[in-house]
């Protein structure tokens, strides 16, 4: 199974109430292969709820407790996205997946870049928590903005195959 970030496959749980509905993995999720995760829904979580941000750092930071996630009104949310990432790397070793595709940007799922941290709008480099942890536990974590319809018949494929081992 491939974990996907549940808004990218139109679920509502984006900080704003919306999605960021992904038309290619929506169509590729009728396939059955994909798992919708939502780190921040997974750690109770309210939507809509107010913009999160990893500050002093990236999620790997903040795995190794040198970082730490706030709202935008100043509350500290570290434990609820390392409560998120948790749950989904759980339900990554209880499906044996090996490959996720996040949304990118997000201070959970962000795979090559994160919100800076001062609610200001621009991004550094790094990861956000949940695919900083997935990536320490083996499992390659794409962005949505990687995936094109080859890669998705690739993973899919190796999916199946490695379903049937």
């Amino acid at each position: 199974m491939i974990l996907v970030s549940a808004c990218l496959l139109g679920h509502k749980v984006k900080f704003n109430g919306g999605a960021n509905t992904n038309e290619l993995l929506l169509k590729y999720n009728e396939r059955g292969r994909f798992i919708a995760v939502c780190p921040e829904c997974f750690a109770m979580l309210p939507v809509p709820r107010p913009p999160m941000e990893i500050q002093e750092g990236t999620g790997k930071k903040v795995l190794m407790g040198k970082a730490r996630v706030v709202d935008e009104n100043g509350m500290d949310t570290t434990n609820y996205l390392l409560t998120g990432a948790d749950k989904i790397l759980k339900i990554a070793e209880a499906y044996h997946a090996r490959v996720a595709i996040l949304k990118e940007g997000s201070p959970s799922c962000g795979v090559k870049k994160i919100h800076g941290g001062n609610f200001d709008g621009k991004k550094i480099k790094g990861q956000g928590v949940a695919a900083a942890l997935l990536m320490k536990n083996g499992l390659t974590v794409y962005s949505e903005k990687d995936i094109t319809v080859g890669r998705l018949e690739e993973l899919i494929a190796e999916d199946v195959r490695h379903d049937k081992i």
